[in-house]
């Protein structure tokens, strides 16, 4: 293609990468992978779960590296500022960082790949990050997880794939009954979803995504129904 932008940036560990944008011709997109849908419940005892039981386990990529970061953190805060010794101490602080980003980047990229190969339309709730992380108790866990760069990848890759990716209202998928429809009052220790009106019983998260699937279907649906 047509070179039109080269964006060249230096990360903080001395790394340089060039990004170029480059103009090409529009390419044939593949046809939409019609009857492959899926609804995933994004959660932080399992990375992600699917409508069809399938579960994605929580990598936990910075409470692995959390004793890690706090020792070279305490090497940093006890070197002269200033002092050469400090630069490298920080160095390797930001070394740390650096990995633990290009772990979560990585793992979202493999997921994403995996989702728009397999899945026609994928569903997700439209979370609202920046309020949930308001919740001292779950904001490491939180920002660990990453779940808004696994919908932003797979949202731009869907397209190419043959694939679609909507967002639906978080509201009550969690509380409601896959089968019934009733709303089953919930803790967060609360990990089976029990409904007293149908006798539903199955794990809570693999309710919430059948619940988004079904939101998500149904949103389709309205858009391709015409204006009357």
């Amino acid at each position: 293609g047509k070179i039109k932008r080269l964006t060249v940036r230096r990360t903080a560990t001395g790394k340089w990468f060039a990004c170029f944008s480059v103009e090409i011709e529009d390419q044939p997109k593949p046809p939409w992978k019609d009857g492959s849908l899926v609804g995933i419940d994004v959660g932080l005892e399992s990375f992600a779960t699917l409508s069809n039981g399938e579960k994605i386990s929580n990598p936990r990529f910075f409470r692995e590296e959390e004793h890690e970061l706090a020792r070279v953190q305490r090497k940093l805060s006890k070197a002269p500022k200033g002092t050469p010794d400090r630069k490298k101490a920080l160095k390797v602080v930001e070394r740390v960082h650096e990995r633990i980003a290009n772990k979560r980047y990585e793992f979202a990229h493999q997921i994403s790949n995996d989702l728009v190969n397999r899945f026609g339309l994928i569903a997700f709730e439209d979370l609202n990050i920046k309020g949930m992380t308001k919740n001292h108790c779950l904001a490491k866990s939180i920002h660990d997880v990453a779940w808004n760069m696994l919908v932003t990848l797979t949202s731009y890759k869907a397209e190419s794939a043959g694939s679609m990716v909507v967002l639906v209202d978080p509201r009550n998928t969690s509380k409601m009954c896959s089968r019934c429809g009733i709303l089953v009052e919930k803790t967060l220790s609360d990990r089976v979803h029990n409904c007293p009106q149908c006798g539903l019983s199955m794990d809570r998260d693999w309710n919430a995504a059948i619940n988004i699937l079904r939101l998500g279907t149904q949103s389709l649906q309205n858009a391709r129904r015409p204006a009357l």
